[in-house]
């Protein structure tokens, strides 16, 4: 079994499919990974306390969990396969009295807008995990956890935003507008810590990076990165960033750890 990397990766909102470019390097993104027997997804729209698994013994619809989009986002479709045997896996390594299982839970757009870009054929089992808490160190902690995951070939995917104030979102403005200075300057900040693998700076971004109260008002949309981190062999793993840019003033950074 090929061994998985690890992923951050900025998800989008659901018109990120009428991106072209955007969508593009999300395929071309996927097209060079080790296909994977399944796909653990940690997404920015799920908090849940104690740590929860999505429906994996009966399939359950998508999550269309936002508002105000024209009708065809409504009627996207990711059949995705269930994953028992992830959910199975997950629970032993956090501990079965630690994860709770919500059966009711399908896949919310923080994992099947990505996913439906990188992985179309909706042939992969995915399960989706939820955010017991946005601390960075607890959430870095739950991705060591889960990394042996990897070496069995799941694909570990944080899945949030590298900026994400959505007072900068103006849809009447270009994709491609400049950013505003803030959003530049902690994506820059970003993409300097990650390459350098400084952990500390990372799990202390909020007193060390500039503009991070402005780039992240709340942190959930960060927060995914900390589990992609902790899994990448606690943060040591070779970071690629593969995406770069910004979408209507937010950073779509999004990394590989190999």
């Amino acid at each position: 079994m090929t061994r998985q990397p690890t992923i951050f990766l900025s998800h989008g909102a659901p018109p990120l499919a009428d991106d072209a470019l955007w969508t593009r390097e999300l395929a071309q993104w996927s097209s060079g990974l080790p296909r994977p027997k399944s796909i653990l997804m940690v997404s920015a729209h799920w908090e849940a306390q104690p740590i929860s698994v999505s429906a994996h013994r009966e399939e359950r619809p998508l999550l269309y969990d936002f508002w105000g989009f024209p009708e065809r986002y409504y009627t996207v479709t990711y059949p995705a396969p269930l994953a028992p045997e992830l959910a199975g896996d997950v629970a032993r390594m956090i501990g079965a009295g630690n994860v709770a299982a919500d059966h009711d839970r399908g896949l919310d757009h923080g994992a099947y807008v990505p996913l439906k870009e990188m992985f179309p054929d909706a042939d992969i089992p995915v399960l989706q995990l939820s955010l017991p808490t946005l601390a960075p160190q607890a959430l870095f902690d739950i991705g060591r956890q889960l990394a042996p995951l990897r070496d069995s070939g799941t694909l570990i995917i944080g899945s949030g935003f590298t900026t994400h104030n959505l007072r900068w979102f103006n849809p009447r403005n270009p994709a491609d507008a400049p950013a505003p200075t803030p959003s530049v300057e902690f994506d820059q900040w970003a993409a300097e810590a990650v390459a350098a693998r400084d952990i500390d700076a990372l799990l202390n971004f909020e007193s060390v990076a500039p503009a991070a109260r402005d780039a992240h008002p709340r942190t959930e949309h960060w927060a995914p990165l900390y589990v992609a981190l902790g899994a990448a062999d606690a943060g040591t793993g070779t970071p690629t960033s593969v995406i770069d840019g910004f979408w209507f003033g937010l950073a779509k950074r999004s990394w590989q750890f190999d």
